[in-house]
């Protein structure tokens, strides 16, 4: 099983990364956490790539996805090439970038992104404003829904915004909350306020403890 997790910067997906492979080692489970390669990439060039190279990062990226799955049952993916075609801004009809990505997004059996609640902390690589986290978390919908992939919105603090993304895997996978199989396969939110984290909040939250 493949897990996507998307989402702005310091939105915790890092950290979300790890302890969901932390629940599921526990219920014996192999699990496979993929990292970031773009993050990766910044801090071994001390630079964000040009527009050329972005493909390149983008196909690695997937690449370690495929080889992690060749040896895992789950195979947790810290951002996917969607994120480096965000982070590109290389986002018009027709280019290869953006073709891939939203091609490779279909085949992820799970699409987490991590909501806005969390602060925002510098760190010298990627992250230089706070203000840039709610157009790129439109924009991660918008790639989204223009792809057809169904996704979740994972929100609260610590061991809260786990118990949300476990409540969110496939029955059987890991402990959970019980849910009518209906309100879990291709649940996604959305309303005229969808952009608004506390509105989202709220009903995930109110999901989850049913």
């Amino acid at each position: 099983m493949r897990i996507a997790l998307l989402g702005a910067e310091s939105t915790g997906k890092t950290t979300l990364a790890a302890q969901l492979a932390a629940a599921l080692r526990r219920d014996g489970h192999r699990v496979a956490v993929v990292p970031e390669l773009l993050r990766e990439w910044c801090e071994r060039e001390r630079r964000t790539p040009r527009p050329q190279e972005h493909l390149a990062i983008a196909q690695e990226q997937e690449q370690r996805v495929e080889a992690a799955a060749s040896a895992a049952q789950v195979v947790i993916a810290d951002t996917t090439a969607l994120m480096v075609a965000v982070w590109s801004g290389l986002l018009f009809e027709g280019d290869p970038l953006l073709r891939f990505a939203l091609e490779r997004q279909r085949g992820y059996d799970l699409t987490l992104v991590t909501g806005l609640d969390l602060p925002w902390v510098a760190d010298g690589v990627q992250r230089d404003a706070a203000h840039g986290r709610e157009p790129v978390d439109a924009l991660v919908r918008e790639l989204l829904e223009r792809a057809g992939v169904a996704y979740r919105v994972v929100y609260g603090h610590g061991e809260e915004r786990l118990r949300n993304a476990l409540a969110a895997l496939p029955q059987g996978l890991a402990p959970r909350p019980v849910q009518p199989a209906s309100s879990r396969a291709g649940w996604q939110w959305r309303c005229e306020q969808c952009s608004d984290p506390d509105c989202e909040h709220r009903l995930f939250t109110s999901l989850a403890r049913r």
